[in-house]
This record gives structure tokens, C-alpha cells and sequence, in this order.
């Protein structure tokens, strides 16, 4: 399995933070933003890495990554515009070729090891694996309904919720994910979005989910950056 980063954006909601820097590398708690989802995959094992970002930060990350991890392969990949989460997973199919995928946002934050659960997606026939986690504002996320083992239905954002579980910024995909990608049409904002994606693997009845235990937050505001820090220096 190889991994995958998502660390585009500009970083507005951050600002002025991000002013001079890419929005991941701004520091949660003692550590830059994306060391986070990099220990995530680091803790399935994957050692070849895609990052895709974009800006005019976007050497920064790069310069960062590869000093402080030569223990990595890594590849970078440059988002030039705001295309939606979807568009910039495409822009790995190449670095992907046939090997499954676990990708993340660069901006959430677990503390849980889901090894085992990349080992079992991987002797599956599923063609994704979407990380759920129960959470008191499912109208602020994207929202699964699930029956037996399987997710039945995603909605974004619901008015009213089918239930309380919120889809998380970590997704295990097959290759056939560029295909997907492929199929879809703009959202009414204009991007390609990884709801979609993730609905087209529920209609083919090959989505799985695992509910997260642990921790799981994006730091994608000070709001939400200031929880993920309280909560890692509890750890300390």
C-alpha cells in the first residue's frame, strides 16, 4: 500500500498564520501540522508517499519533508487551483499504478494505530474503507449511513442527519478509485468532490467503514487547532 497526503488550500481560515508559510506546516502543539497525518501513515507501514499541495508555499513543504524524513520516499505533486479534494487525489494516478491507496487529509489529526485494519482491507474484496467517528454536530460532515458491515448512504452536510457518524479525513481506496474520479461532474461549487467518489463505491456495494475509537480532529482552525493541541498535551 502506498500513501497519499492531501495538503492543498491556502489556509485562509488559519490566517494571518499562513501568511508566509503553507497552512501544514504551522505548528499543533510541538510539532508542524503535517507530521500528523505523516505518523497515520507511517503506522500502516507505507514508506512511498505522494504529497499534493500547492500555492506559493509549496517548496516549503517539500524542502521540510525531505530533510526531516529522508527515511521516505516521497513524491509531491502541485494542485494549481482549487479543484476539490477529488481533483487532487487524481493527480497521483501515475505515482499509484495498480497498489492500493490509504490517503489523508493533511490536516486531521488521529491518535489510533489502524493497522490492522489497512491489513484487513487489504485480503478484502472492498474497494474502500471509510473511517467513521460519532461526533455531537454530524451536520457540520459528511454523514454515513451504515447497515451490517457496509455503508449504505454518505450525505454531506444533512440538514437532518441520518445518524451521528461523521466520514473522517482517512480513506483506504483500490485503484479503480481514478476511474471513479474520472466519472464525476462538478459540484454546484465547482469542485470534484470526495463525497462522490465515496457514493460510487456504496452504489457498487464495496464500501466499508471502521468506526474510530480514539481521537479524531481536523486543525484546520484555530477553533479545532486549539482542541487538537489540548488534547496532545494531555499526552505529554
Amino acid at each position: 500500500m502506498k500513501g497519499v497526503i492531501l495538503a492543498g488550500g491556502k489556509g485562509t481560515r488559519l490566517y494571518p498564520l499562513t501568511a508566509v508559510t503553507n497552512k501544514h506546516l504551522i505548528p499543533v502543539c510541538n510539532l508542524p501540522m503535517i507530521e500528523y497525518p505523516l505518523r497515520t501513515l507511517k503506522n500502516l507501514g507505507v514508506k512511498s508517499i505522494a504529497v499534493v499541495t500547492g500555492g506559493e508555499h509549496f517548496q516549503a513543504i517539500a524542502q521540510y519533508l525531505v530533510e526531516v524524513h529522508p527515511e521516505i520516499d516521497f513524491a509531491f505533486f502541485c494542485q494549481k487551483e482549487a479543484g476539490g479534494i477529488a481533483q487532487a487525489l487524481s493527480l497521483v494516478k501515475d505515482f499509484a499504478g495498480l497498489d492500493k491507496i490509504a490517503v489523508v487529509l493533511g490536516d486531521n489529526i488521529f491518535d489510533e494505530n489502524f493497522r490492522d485494519v489497512k491489513e484487513k482491507f487489504e485480503e478484502s474484496d472492498l474497494g474502500a474503507m471509510l473511517f467513521l467517528k460519532q461526533v455531537d454536530n454530524p451536520e457540520r460532515f459528511g454523514v454515513a449511513d451504515i447497515f451490517d458491515e457496509r455503508v449504505v448512504m454518505i450525505e454531506e452536510k444533512p440538514s437532518f442527519p441520518k445518524s451521528n457518524y461523521a466520514v473522517t479525513g482517512l480513506y483506504f481506496y483500490d485503484s479503480n478509485v481514478f476511474e471513479k474520479i474520472n466519472k464525476l461532474k462538478p459540484s454546484a461549487r465547482g469542485e470534484l468532490e470526495i463525497t462522490d467518489v465515496n457514493n460510487l463505491y456504496v452504489k457498487d456495494r464495496r464500501a466499508g467503514y471502521y468506526l474510530v475509537l480514539g481521537f479524531w480532529s481536523d486543525a484546520g482552525t484555530f477553533e479545532s487547532r486549539k482542541v487538537c493541541e489540548e488534547f496532545l498535551r494531555g499526552l505529554m
